[in-house]
């Protein structure tokens, strides 16, 4: 063994690397370096002689986290590591399938269906069926469907009391037989299935059982119940199982994350076995005092608190804006003098608790020129071109997927309307074919589309995968209609970046050679690397271009950290959410989304909140969020940009001379009525048109900006 792996690791970090055979939990911070010590874990195991690559299984939620994991275990480790099985649940579900796909039930060359294929899919069931979707709204049966999926249940144990639920019990079942059909399964089924295969089939499971001695998982707060059901199938009762995580940032409840997961994980498997990391190695002290005051508001936690040898640092910024534009006016200030400072601006995230608030916050970095970047906005593989292109990959792979036939049987357009593609599905119904099977036996333009994907399918034969998918784009049209369209550009360019992508992943792609067999995985390349965009599809992908400003919601803020972060619309209802105070621990996982939006920042932290807001077009007065009370004083700078005028505004002395009117008709020195407010002097002004507000000093309620297009002001 190396003698530098153990090398400047703290204590705890040390002890929870060289644990011996057995099972730990390990409650690892914010910035306490989890990774790393996942990582070490692992390569320890290995050059310790304790367990082989082979007998290693290591679960993360992110195909990011997967790699960067990899990539950290192959700098460590001189020795080949193909044996391992790294990846995330989705992603390893999908390789166990794949590889005993005949003991599963599925076809060998199974497709997935991310989540717009899967609605698209109820939709049309729903349509076959002749469904009420009024009644029945697709959107709703896909939670249907996932939400019993996610617990491990199929339509025939579905909880059903009445005759709207049982009609929804049918539809599952209904939309189960129909993915069998297709040979396709959404991102539920990938782990259900999985886990069913391993459940009822003993040989197999023991013969997992056998070879996984150690089973690592990240994120560990973040799992849901299926899926910690499906771990401990893997486990048995002699692997030892190292779970890493954080009850503090537990924040997907939303998603079926359980943190119960954690306390019945030391029940069974730790066993009280518990190492805290609670050295912070990301940021300043006064930040960690913050973030450990506000998560101890939280009756249900595990508990721990971090601690830096970095310093206190720079008190956190507290700024009370008059609106939401005065708020958003603040950052970009901020964001320009940080910048002017020397910190880049990739380097500063803006972080809000709805997207509803993005749009003033960009519309102030757009009019001052700040580049910006919106984090996790419409991700590469779900872009209308991109789902195009992938659907006639599909086709070429698994011609009976009706999804993918629907969705580019006439794009681009070649005149076939949905009168005839009803006929067609009914023609189908009725003889149990697929659309592809009845389309090439259906004289006419359906059956000359059937003939251009057989075409393509030949040609693309023998070529390597990018120059396969360039052909498929040219020879589809798809192309040639965006060059026609004049905002095609940028489709295209995402086109190209499809082919290059599919290079990468050639240049990237290993062959497991010890999980290989003639028999059990015969997929193409083409059919792997539809697997892997699919499995994409839900991650953020980061766009190309220069240095800009980074703006995202806290939940996906979550595993970032940046030098400066702004934590704005601290409000009531808004953050916390309102809707926290009807749901069961609701405000204690708002409390938890705090904390992580707080503990992002590595040496400086702003917080803001407005007096009054537009929220979905309507002016919202606000009161301080209750999170700022429960932040501790003394690490507090309470910030007051706007000055006093030079000048004496008040109103026993003249105001100044009235200043040339703007395009508002509003002069500073004129005195105005405000219905709420009462009377007071404009003092400034700053915009034009729908975007004009006026800074008015009122005798009574102090001074303000007002939004001129929402204030209603008067002479006064």
């Amino acid at each position: 063994m190396s003698p530098l792996l153990l090398e400047n690791l703290n204590p705890e970090q040390r002890a929870a690397v060289t644990l011996p055979h057995e099972s730990a939990l390990i409650l690892a911070g914010a910035g306490s370096g989890k990774t790393r010590v996942l990582t070490t874990r692992i390569v320890w195991l290995i050059q310790s002689g304790l367990v082989s690559p082979h007998g290693i299984l290591a679960v993360t939620f992110t195909n990011k986290a997967a790699k960067e994991m990899m990539t950290r275990i192959a700098a460590m480790l001189p020795i080949n590591t193909r044996g391992m099985w790294v990846g995330t649940f989705h992603g390893l579900a999908n390789r166990l399938l794949h590889t005993h796909w005949r003991e599963a039930g599925l076809p060998q060359s199974f497709q997935i269906l991310d989540s717009s294929d899967q609605l698209s899919a109820i939709k049309r069931l729903m349509k076959s069926l002749n469904v009420d979707t009024e009644k029945f709204e697709p959107k709703k049966v896909q939670w249907f469907i996932n939400g019993h999926k996610e617990a491990g249940r199929r339509a025939r144990d579905a909880e059903a009391f009445d005759e709207y639920s049982m009609r929804l019990a049918e539809l599952f079942e209904a939309y189960d037989a129909q993915c069998q059909r297709e040979g396709v399964a959404d991102f539920s089924e990938l782990l259900l299935r999985s886990y069913e295969l391993l459940y009822r089939n003993e040989p197999l499971r023991e013969h997992y059982r056998d070879r996984f001695k150690h089973i690592l998982i990240d994120e560990f707060q973040d799992t849901n119940t299926l899926q910690y059901r499906w771990l401990k199938l893997f486990a048995g009762s002699h692997a030892a199982l190292f779970a890493v995580g954080d009850d503090d940032q537990s924040i997907y409840a939303f998603r079926g994350a359980n943190t119960a997961n954690m306390a019945e994980f030391e029940r069974e498997f730790a066993h009280g076995n518990v190492i805290k990391l609670e050295q912070n190695y990301r940021s300043h002290g006064h930040i960690l005092t913050a973030a450990n005051t506000l998560i101890a508001q939280n009756a249900h936690r595990l508990g721990k608190n971090l601690w830096t040898a970095e310093g206190d640092g720079e008190p956190i910024r507290v700024f009370d804006a008059y609106s939401d534009q005065d708020e958003a006016s603040f950052v970009v200030d901020e964001v320009r003098a940080l910048n002017r400072e020397g910190v880049n601006l990739t380097d500063m995230a803006l972080l809000y608790r709805s997207n509803a608030q993005s749009r003033v916050l960009e519309h102030a970095l757009f009019s001052a020129s700040v580049p910006y970047r919106v984090y996790g906005g419409l991700r590469f593989f779900e872009r209308q071109e991109i789902k195009h292109a992938l659907a006639y990959l599909r086709l070429l792979t698994n011609p009976d997927d009706d999804g993918a036939f629907l969705r580019v049987v006439n794009f681009p357009a070649r005149g076939i309307g949905a009168r005839t593609l009803e006929q067609l599905a009914d023609t189908s119904t009725r003889s149990g074919a697929s659309l592809w099977q009845t389309a090439c036996t259906t004289p006419g333009k359906v059956a000359g589309f059937a003939k251009l994907v057989e075409s393509i399918k030949q040609a693309i034969t023998d070529l390597p995968l990018h120059e396969a998918i360039d052909h498929v784009i040219e020879a589809s049209g798809l192309a040639d209609f965006y060059r026609a369209d004049k905002d095609g550009a940028d489709r295209l360019e995402n086109l190209n970046e499809l082919i290059n992508a599919a290079a990468l992943f050639e240049e990237n792609s290993e062959v497991n050679s010890d999980e290989r067999t003639d028999e059990l995985t015969a997929s193409s390349s083409l059919e792997s690397f539809l697997a892997h965009a699919a499995l994409e599809a839900g991650e953020h992908q980061a766009g190309a271009g220069h240095d800009a400003l980074q703006l995202m919601t806290v939940h996906a803020a979550k595993g970032l950290e940046f030098h400066a972060v702004f934590i704005t619309g601290l409000e009531e209802s808004l953050f916390p959410h309102e809707q926290s105070a009807h749901e069961e621990n609701g405000l204690e996982e708002e409390r938890r989304l705090m904390y992580v939006a707080i503990t992002r920042a590595r040496r400086r932290l702003y917080l803001s909140h407005a007096q009054s807001r537009m929220l979905h077009g309507q002016v919202r007065y606000g009161i301080p969020s209750r999170f700022l009370d429960e932040l501790p004083e003394q690490v507090l700078h309470n910030l007051n940009r706007r000055a006093e005028p030079a000048y004496n505004t008040g109103y026993s002395a003249p105001a100044p001379a009235p200043r040339p009117a703007n395009d508002t008709g509003y002069k500073i020195g004129q005195s105005v009525a405000h219905a709420k407010f009462g009377s007071g002097i404009i003092i400034d002004f700053e915009g034009r048109g729908s975007d004009a507000r006026v800074q008015v000093k009122f005798r009574e309620a102090g001074t303000k900006w007002l939004a001129l297009a929402y204030a209603k002001l008067s002479a006064g």
